[in-house]
């Protein structure tokens, strides 16, 4: 632990708790379904907004939101194995296509005729 505290350190030793978040969900007949990412590194990770500007920035305007607690958004995700949770984060990439994907072939690879 840090003996000193500066007001513009950008990693603090710890963090404060998020409050109110604007949290990602999907709409299904039953009600709001909460959405799960992945970090880069493939760990399911809950998200939340502080703010809804911040979400619309970076999932856009048409993704729905409920607003959530961080003490709430922890319960509902902890029963999932999940004890990530990343506030509003500012990239994302799009959802994982259904469809095959097939690797090139290496350049030294034979011509085949078709």
């Amino acid at each position: 632990m840090c003996l000193f505290s500066y007001a513009e350190d950008p990693d603090p030793d710890e963090q404060a708790p998020a409050g109110l978040l604007f949290v990602p969900v999907r709409t299904e007949a039953a009600g709001p379904v909460l959405r799960v990412f992945c970090t880069p590194l493939g760990e399911r990770t809950a998200v939340g907004f502080s703010r809804r500007d911040l979400l619309t920035a970076t999932l856009g305007a048409g993704q729905p939101a409920i607003p959530l607690a961080e003490a709430a958004l922890r319960a509902l995700t902890d029963p999932l194995g999940i004890d990530r949770l990343v506030v509003d984060p500012v990239l994302t990439a799009r959802a994982v296509s259904t469809r095959p994907v097939y690797a090139a072939e290496p350049a030294d690879a034979p011509v085949r005729a078709l």
